[in-house]
C-alpha cells in the first residue's frame, strides 16, 4: 500500500517465541503480535532517526556584530596603502575578516537548516519496521548484538517486573536467557570520547545493548537493569525510533514482558493489515 494509507501490508505472518518465567526456564509459546510481520524499511527507519535526532540540536549563531564593533575607517586614496578600514592613530587593519579581531566572513548562523523533516505516518511505520526487526536475529546480529537466545524478541513473564529488586538478579536472569554475553560486549568496548565532549559531560562512549520494555519504567525490574551498561527502559506507547534503531541501524536486542507486549499490539494494531 502506498504510504499515504494509514495500514501497510505484512510481509510474512509474525512468528511463534518462547515465553520464559523468573527463572529463566520456558513457560509456553506465544505469537507474536501482526506489527512484527512488517518489512523493515531501512531507508525510512534511517530517516527517521534523523528526523529524530536532529530535532533536538539547538541552532547556534555569531552575534551579528562580532568582529564589527570598532572605530575603524578606511584613509582613502593617494596613500600608497590598501584601502581597508584601519584604527585611527594605529593604521592598523581592522574590522575586514582577513584582519586580527575581525569579522569572520561566513559564521555560523542560527538560520541554518538543521532539522531533517518527516511526516507523521512515516515516522509511525518507521518505528513499526524498527520494532519488527527486533524479531529478525539476522539484524540483530549485524548490528553486533551478541546473544544466545533461540527467538527473539526475549518476552518473559509480568512477574519478573515485581519480583527482581537487584542487578545482581536481573544478571541471573540475562544469563540464563542468553543475553548477557551483550553487556559483556559493553563493558569490554567502552571507551573515552574523542574530541571536547570530555569536558562536557560526556566522558564515555558505551554501546548500545539490551532494550527493555516493561509496562512501567519505574518497576523494581526497570530500576534495577538500569544501571547495567548500555541499557535503555522504555513502556510500549513512549518506544521510539531511538531506542529500537540506535544510530538509524535497527536490529536493537530486546527484551519485553508479557503485558507490554500486548500494549505494543494494542499500539500499531490500525498500522498492518492482511
Amino acid at each position: 500500500m502506498p504510504l499515504g494509507s494509514t495500514m501497510f501490508m505484512l510481509l510474512s505472518e509474525p512468528p511463534k517465541v518462547k515465553l520464559y518465567g523468573v527463572d529463566g526456564s520456558v513457560k509456553g509459546e506465544l505469537s507474536l503480535p501482526p506489527v512484527y510481520g512488517l518489512p523493515v524499511r531501512k531507508d525510512l527507519i534511517r530517516r527517521a532517526f534523523l528526523a529524530a535526532f536532529t530535532a533536538r540540536l539547538q541552532p547556534k549563531g555569531r552575534d551579528p556584530l562580532a568582529g564589527k564593533r570598532t572605530t575603524a575607517r578606511s584613509f582613502g586614496v593617494g596613500l600608497g596603502i590598501a584601502r581597508v578600514p584601519r584604527i585611527p592613530g594605529l593604521g592598523r587593519a581592522a574590522f575586514i575578516n582577513s584582519a586580527v579581531g575581525g569579522h569572520l566572513a561566513f559564521p555560523p548562523t542560527p538560520m541554518k537548516k538543521l532539522r531533517e523533516e518527516i511526516n507523521k505516518k512515516e515516522m509511525r511505520l518507521a518505528v513499526a519496521s524498527a520494532l519488527a526487526a527486533t524479531a529478525r536475529p539476522e539484524m540483530v546480529r549485524a548490528r553486533g548484538h551478541v546473544f544466545t537466545a533461540e527467538t527473539l524478541p526475549v518476552v518473559v513473564e509480568d512477574e519478573a517486573e515485581r519480583v527482581i529488586v537487584r542487578t545482581r538478579d536481573v544478571k541471573a536472569l540475562l544469563d540464563k536467557l542468553g543475553l548477557w554475553p551483550d553487556i559483556e560486549r559493553a563493558m569490554k568496548r567502552k571507551r573515552w570520547r574523542a574530541g571536547k565532549g570530555k569536558m562536557r559531560g560526556r566522558r564515555y562512549v558505551v554501546p548500545k545493548t539490551v532494550l527493555f520494555i516493561v509496562s512501567n519504567h519505574r518497576s523494581p525490574l526497570a530500576r534495577a537493569a538500569s544501571v547495567l551498561p548500555g541499557v535503555d527502559i522504555a513502556e510500549p506507547e513512549l518506544v521510539n525510533i531511538k531506542h529500537l534503531a540506535p544510530g538509524g541501524e535497527p536490529g536493537r536486542l530486546t527484551l519485553v514482558t508479557a503485558s507490554a507486549l500486548e500494549r505494543l499490539a494494542e499500539r500499531f494494531k490500525d498500522v498492518v493489515s492482511w
